[in-house]
């Protein structure tokens, strides 16, 4: 039976063939599969205490040219400017938003915040969609206890997420996190979304909170090839996952993730979109952010290149 989802995904296939990048009818089907390509970006997370304009205007400087925005720093930068300044900074310093987070507790549940929650959502994507951007996230965090009757429920809530970000022509995701009541893992996430059947809503992967929860790597089999929409990339220290919490965040090459097995395994299921790297230990987010993304982009274009996805 065709989907949705499937439908949506097809599409997505098709675009790229018609854009060749499909492969040749004549390859050799024993050949190993040929790497996707991937992006580096940075999560405003990163550098939240230089602002929208300053974290922006310093990762630029550093060669920086894919960049995730940050909503509470969208709403400083407008109490004293404008939506089209904001849009103006990326457009001057040559940036692309791959993404941008809505912190919407209760998007993704029933109950007396789930309204409040897809008010927030549908003022973003109009706010997003204005500043170029083609996907949009919310974490799965909530502040009550879940019941079984909730995740029942996830599905639907899902359905009026991503109807609003249809309205916008905007792919909306779900990040999983590791200390979420409610979705957690990454198979936790793909179960409702694909019970829900959106084409306009489909799964991201934040490494930390799929290396150091409860997923496990064979859960990365259970991604519909194409459907990965967004990464957030780091590594992480070595350390009791107990212990873990976001300090143990560290620059992608500078941990003990298995970085490149995981990317091998995300470009083996079709994922060709950016490495966003968001990290939250006081050194970096407190740095200069030339001199920080500076490092950040040394490290991981080596990572990146020693996958084959640079």
């Amino acid at each position: 039976m065709i989907t949705r989802r499937n439908f949506a995904l097809a599409s997505v296939a098709a675009t790229a063939a018609a854009t060749g990048c499909s492969q040749p009818e004549t390859a050799d089907s024993s050949a190993p599969t040929p790497m996707t390509k991937m992006q580096l970006s940075i999560h405003q997370n990163t550098a939240r205490p230089a602002g929208y304009r300053g974290s922006l205007e310093g990762w630029a400087k550093a060669g920086i040219k894919y960049v995730e925005l940050n909503d509470g720093l969208l709403n400083a930068f407008l109490e004293t400017d404008t939506l089209d300044a904001a849009k103006q900074i990326l457009t001057d310093n040559d940036l692309t938003p791959v993404s941008a987070v809505v912190s919407a507790p209760d998007l993704w549940l029933p109950g007396p915040e789930h309204e409040n929650a897809l008010a927030t959502w549908r003022t973003r994507c109009e706010q997003y969609k204005e500043l170029g951007l083609e996907r949009i996230y919310s974490p799965s965090g909530t502040n009550r206890p879940v019941t079984l009757e909730d995740f029942a429920a996830t599905p639907g809530c899902i359905r009026e997420a991503g109807d609003i970000a249809a309205e916008y022509d905007l792919t909306g995701m779900i990040e999983f996190t590791r200390t979420s009541k409610h979705l957690s893992t990454l198979g936790s996430a793909l179960k409702v979304i694909h019970e829900a059947n959106h084409p306009n809503i489909l799964p991201m992967l934040d490494f930390f909170h799929f290396w150091s929860g409860l997923s496990k790597f064979e859960d990365l089999d259970m991604l519909e090839h194409g459907e990965l929409a967004h990464c957030h990339f780091q590594d992480l220290l070595d350390a009791p996952r107990e212990l873990t919490d976001n300090t143990y965040r560290v620059i992608p090459g500078d941990g003990v993730t298995p970085i490149t097995k995981i990317i091998h395994k995300l470009s083996e299921k079709g994922y060709a979109g950016a490495l966003s790297v968001e990290l939250f230990r006081q050194e970096i987010v407190n740095g200069d952010p030339f001199t920080v993304a500076t490092e950040i982009r040394t490290k991981c274009e080596a990572v990146m290149t020693e996958a084959g996805v640079a």
